[in-house]
């Protein structure tokens, strides 16, 4: 009975990983991608990059964020829009430094 117990809490923590998805630290530097979801209360912004990595990204008050050559409101980001990021990796967390709305 424990064995099975056990054997079910592992395949439930091996879903719960998977489910919640699994973003990836990268190096400081320049990425091009898609937004693939935008959390307007906690300012934070995940992208999908073209080489399938998913960036997890939290504005800082010194994010800036532009289109056109213009800086804009974070209102601005949508869902599927393509973007460039220029991050800057501090620890394990990945602060935006730019956000550039390509489209």
């Amino acid at each position: 009975m424990k064995n099975v117990f056990l054997k079910s809490m592992f395949v439930g923590l091996v879903f719960m990983f998977f489910a919640c998805g699994e973003t990836s630290t990268v190096e400081s530097g320049t990425y091009q991608g898609t937004v693939d979801e935008v959390e307007p209360e906690k300012t934070e912004i995940y992208v999908k990059t073209d080489d399938n990595k998913t960036l997890e990204l939290y504005f800082t008050d010194e994010t800036v964020l532009s289109r056109g050559g213009n800086e804009v409101e974070f209102s601005e980001l949508q869902k599927g829009q393509k973007v460039e990021v220029e991050v800057e990796k501090v620890g394990k967390r990945l602060d935006p430094i730019s956000v550039k709305i390509m489209e």
